[in-house]
């Protein structure tokens, strides 16, 4: 393998190849894009005019440094917005910000998957990120230091993406960052509260954590505590996690602004149905109006709440949950739900009457009039071609019903015990 193949390639090579005429013949992609020709310099690998859209897309391209900087100022415009360079084989923060700061309106920076975890980023370094709102650092294990240079050097950041990343703690940041948003942190080892606490300080403003495949463990913190951390917090995704009491869920109405839980896949909801589940989370979170991505509308709440207390009716009082109260006060303690069985009957006993005789018969509801014309005609001794039925609901005041249909289920007359089957011969 040559030196240049173990080094990789270089930005330029890269999207000189994939934005060349004959691999991108035209203008296309998401977003406006423009025509750049070449510059003319002597060794550049642009040949040939480009057709750069504003959405560039380089991920696993092998691309492990920069390039000539005067190439990239050629082939760049302020057209362009977003930017992924995703699994490449950069690991040099000063290569990365020779690219990045050339492209002036960059608002979009995918590097997941790039090796960044021995990369050192330096204050200066970090302002040609500056303009950037949303930041993709997921499998790169950057340190928590870098992080924060990022976060005190980009005051348009939005949006900040730390998935894959092995993380069991949280260092804390020197200053906060008021810009941050969304907070999309899955699959580390953010077991400890703790630790998750930490981002409350430094993301006043964050209105989504994403923490889904942490297994956080509980939620320590006091309501009181909890509302101060996390004052505009909208939208929180807890999947996965180890959650296993109902408290740690009572919690989460400490938080003023929630409106959005997702939380499958934890221990506390195991031993329940998925409709259990349902219910009770929707009982207890009162002022969230999205579960687990769906809306939660004022019909399925109050059939959730008093479900809630139902379900509870069988606990002593020491184990009844707060919640539990405030419900009853809301709609009175519920009787149980009498318990109705909605299975098709499968026979009646009927009056079987035929001239001056009448049998008590037991009968098939699953079975056809034919059949059951056969079973009649042991009982009465008379052939089922010579032989019409009537039904007599004894329940109501209409007349007999014949049953003409061959085919059709007696269920579907619905026959009850009691009711009468009249039986005339056919005449000649």
């Amino acid at each position: 393998m040559g030196a240049s193949e173990t080094e990789g390639r270089t930005f330029m090579q890269a999207i000189s190849e994939k934005y060349s005429p004959e691999n991108f013949p035209c203008r296309r992609g998401p977003g406006m894009g423009v025509v750049v020709v070449p510059s003319g310099h002597q060794g550049s690998p642009m040949k040939d005019r480009l057709n750069l859209p504003s959405v560039l897309v380089l991920n696993g391209c092998g691309i492990s440094h920069a390039g000539e900087e005067g190439e990239i100022v050629a082939a760049f415009c302020a057209h362009v917005v977003e930017l992924d360079l995703s699994h490449n084989k950069l690991h040099d923060w000063h290569e990365i910000s020779k690219i990045v700061s050339n492209i002036p309106n960059l608002e979009f920076l995918n590097l997941s998957s790039n090796q960044l975890s021995d990369a050192v980023l330096e204050p200066d370094c970090a302002k040609a990120f500056s303009s950037i709102h949303r930041l993709v650092l997921n499998n790169t294990q950057v340190s928590w230091d870098t992080v924060h240079t990022f976060t005190q050097e980009m005051p348009e950041l939005e949006e900040l993406f730390l998935c894959l990343n092995e993380y069991t703690t949280v260092t804390p940041a020197a200053m906060p960052c008021p810009t941050l948003r969304l907070l999309h942190i899955t699959d580390n080892s953010l077991q400890e509260w703790s630790e998750v606490r930490k981002f409350g300080s430094m993301f006043p403003a964050l209105d989504t954590l994403v923490m889904a495949n942490n297994n956080l463990s509980a939620i320590q913190d006091s309501g009181e505590i909890l509302q101060r951390l996390f004052p505009n917090l909208r939208s929180i995704n807890l999947h996965n996690s180890g959650l296993n009491r109902w408290e740690d869920i009572e919690k989460l109405n400490f938080l003023p602004k929630l409106e959005e839980v997702r939380l499958q896949g934890i221990p506390l909801l195991q031993a329940y149905t998925s409709a259990e589940r349902r219910s009770l989370m929707i009982a207890q979170l009162p002022s969230v109006n999205s579960l687990n991505g769906s809306v939660v509308t004022d019909g399925e709440r109050e059939d959730a709440e008093r479900f809630f207390i139902r379900y509870h009716l069988d606990h002593s009082e020491e184990e009844l949950p707060h919640r539990y109260h405030c419900l009853v006060t809301k709609y009175g303690k519920l009787a149980p739900l009498a318990e109705i069985d909605l299975r098709p009957r499968c026979h009646a006993k009927v009056e079987v009457r035929y001239e001056d005789k009448v049998e008590q018969v037991s009968i098939r509801l699953d079975q056809t009039v034919a059949e059951l014309k056969k079973q009649l005609r042991t009982v009465l001794q008379l052939p089922t071609s010579n032989m019409r039925l009537y039904y007599i609901d004894k329940g109501t005041a209409f007349g007999p019903d014949e049953l003409k249909y061959s085919t059709r289920a007696l269920h579907s007359y619905l026959i009850q015990d009691g009711d009468e089957i009249l039986v005339v011969p056919k005449t000649k």
